[in-house]
């Protein structure tokens, strides 16, 4: 009886319908993809030991793919325990800005493909000049990024300029939620399936 009327569909527009009150269907919920690409850049940007800027960034391809992410940080091999992390200092060799790598850097160094030739990045902070430079090197050829916010400085007024020379797109993002929880506890909670069917 039950099994019947969950068989029970028809087929409206394409669409699978049923007239069972049983029937289970899919959470609306769920994060989209560029959502879900921008939280990945976040998540990896909690791996910096930068106590000023976590910035991650997540290399995708055209099949939605990752293939790449990264963190500011270190060079490898360069204790970030003896360099400087500061932003300020009488002698510029004595904050960061001559050592740390970007994410962005980082995220096309730690590629899992041969390249990364047509994908998106998506990055938390709009690169810099230089990173504009590995980007187009690299063939990325779109830049989804969350915050614009040193956009007056002359080092992002030559990465806008080099991006568009090169034909590479650059988009911000627009997040239809303010923030994702991980709950690591959650797996835990009963839900609608059973512990066996997942």
């Amino acid at each position: 009886d039950k099994i019947l009327k969950q068989q029970k569909k028809t087929v409206q527009n394409g669409m699978m319908l049923t007239d069972s009150a049983d029937y289970v269907v899919k959470r609306q919920d769920f994060l989209e993809w560029p959502e879900y690409f921008m939280a990945v850049a976040f998540l990896s940007a909690q791996r910096s030991k930068d106590p000023n800027s976590q910035v991650g960034a997540c290399i995708v391809n055209q099949e939605n793919k990752i293939v790449g992410i990264g963190y500011n940080g270190m060079p490898n091999g360069c204790s970030d325990d003896l360099l400087p992390w500061s932003r300020t200092a009488d002698d510029q060799l004595d904050t960061k800005y001559p050592y740390v790598c970007h994410a962005e850097l980082n995220a096309i160094m730690n590629k899992n493909s041969a390249d990364v030739k047509g994908c998106t990045l998506y990055v938390a902070l709009f690169p810099c000049n230089e990173c504009a430079k590995l980007i187009i090197q690299a063939g990325i050829k779109e830049v989804v990024y969350l915050s614009d916010k040193y956009h007056d400085t002359p080092g992002m007024t030559a990465s806008r300029r080099l991006l568009s020379m090169a034909g590479v797109q650059f988009r911000q993002f627009k997040p239809k939620r303010t923030e994702i929880v991980i709950d690591f506890n959650s797996i835990n909670h009963t839900g609608t399936q059973s512990s066996s069917s997942q």
